[in-house]
């Protein structure tokens, strides 16, 4: 499917969905406890309910209703699954749920995902986890899925190097249902807000662990996760995209559904708004950002790399150059982040160069073009704000991918004054 864009002025209101980290580290919790809990007001996406599909058939009863799913946990004891677990697009889910699949006392899953995902490493996560007891490889032995796992965790001690968050997070998260003491060395951590959102977790559960800064992780096994009842915060990654609207042209946008005080890194983006110039405020729980002169300024992605497709497209309409950078993980994405934004604002008229681990982008004005969104969620609503700011008529190939995450993403730009339509 395509998305037709033509430049449009962007005011209004916006409600930012739930947060997609949230709402799969709650699946996984729940299910991995014993007992009952109720996730309120969760995301309704692809990537959200890919983590339902793992957990039930690892043994969780999950009961999915329009503004609540209850989850009867299998108390860390997973179940053999009857089939083959495929995870979709959803690169979190599969690095969590491999973890949860080393926990199995007998018998084997197999983890599968789409294209991309079986393009996506695990191998430093799979090598950890049979550090750590488990039986886990790679079919094709590349490091990526599908994957055969079994367990069990028996504990002991591994070290990693956290490329990606999603593999300290799947350790941290499973751990302690182990039969023993965990030890994790951490060398390299990239995203390191999103391993708060998980102690964060494992805090609220009352689970026990002792932190050396970021450097080790010391988890005792034998614990157990409790049933909770609790809502979904809302998505600052998704908030994003409209965040960066509202400070492009004479656009105004307010956001709401957003906690100022949450763990995600991408609270971050507010910050990067105003070194930029735009006029970002708080009001009574709603964010308002009012557009300014943008001035280019270096931006350090490395905790909020789902944030720099849209920020490169601000980097297009500040004034001088925009650096973004020491966010080498982008490439590891749904696809190259840092390769696919420079390919696709080049087409628009983009002045945009890569770099090791980020991107230059000189001031440039836009033009409307034929772009392709790669299967990627946030590059194809990245390019869709864009195609709002340029002259002319920008298409936007792929627009379904917006579902993993952002499935009402047009309406809420059409109410906006978006002109979009699908073709």
């Amino acid at each position: 499917m395509n998305l037709v864009c033509e430049q449009s002025s962007l005011h209004g209101e916006v409600e930012i969905p739930a947060s997609k980290s949230h709402t799969i580290r709650a699946v996984a919790v729940a299910a991995l406890a014993g007992g009952s809990s109720t996730i309120r007001r969760p995301l309704e996406s692809d990537d959200a309910r890919a983590a339902v599909t793992a957990y039930r058939a690892l043994g969780a009863d999950i009961a999915v209703t329009p503004d609540a799913w209850r989850v009867t946990g299998f108390a860390g004891r997973p179940a053999v699954p009857d089939n083959v677990i495929d995870v979709g697009n959803s690169g979190t889910t599969m690095r969590i749920a491999l973890g949860s699949c080393a926990l199995l006392q007998a018998g084997a899953a197999v983890l599968t995902g789409d294209d991309q995902i079986r393009r996506r490493s695990c191998g430093p996560l799979a090598q950890s986890l049979n550090d750590l007891g488990a039986n886990v490889r790679s079919t094709r032995g590349t490091g990526c899925a599908p994957f055969v796992a079994s367990g069990r965790l028996r504990g002991g001690e591994t070290a990693i190097d956290a490329v990606t968050s999603q593999y300290l997070s799947s350790l941290l998260i499973n751990a302690p249902l182990a039969d023993g003491d965990s030890l994790i060395q951490v060398g390299v951590l990239n995203e390191r807000p999103y391993v708060d959102m998980t102690l964060d977790w494992m805090r609220r559960q009352g689970i026990a662990f002792e932190q050396d800064e970021w450097n080790a992780f010391r988890v005792p096994g034998g614990q157990q996760y409790r049933p909770f009842d609790g809502p979904i915060p809302g998505d600052w990654s998704s908030a994003t995209f409209f965040l960066a609207a509202g400070a492009l042209g004479e656009n105004a946008v307010v956001l709401h559904g957003l906690d100022v005080d949450d763990t995600q890194g991408d609270r971050a983006v507010m910050d990067y708004l105003r070194a930029l110039g735009a006029d970002v405020a708080v009001e009574d729980g709603a964010i308002r950002v009012v557009a300014g002169q943008l001035e280019g300024c270096e931006l350090d992605l490395n905790a909020t790399p789902d944030a720099l497709p849209m920020l490169a497209v601000l980097g297009c309409f500040a004034r001088g150059t925009t650096r973004l950078v020491n966010v080498p993980q982008a490439r590891m994405k749904e696809t190259d982040r840092i390769a696919v934004m420079c390919r696709e604002l080049a087409r628009m008229g983009g002045n945009i160069q890569e770099l090791e681990d980020g991107l230059v982008i000189e001031e440039s004005p836009l033009h409307g073009a034929h772009v392709d969104g790669h299967g990627d969620h946030r590059v194809v609503m990245a390019l869709a704000v864009a195609g709002t700011a340029a002259a002319g008529t920008t298409t936007v190939h792929g627009y379904e991918a917006v579902s993993i995450t952002f499935p009402g993403f047009l309406d809420a730009l059409r109410r906006l004054g978006g002109r979009t339509h699908t073709d």
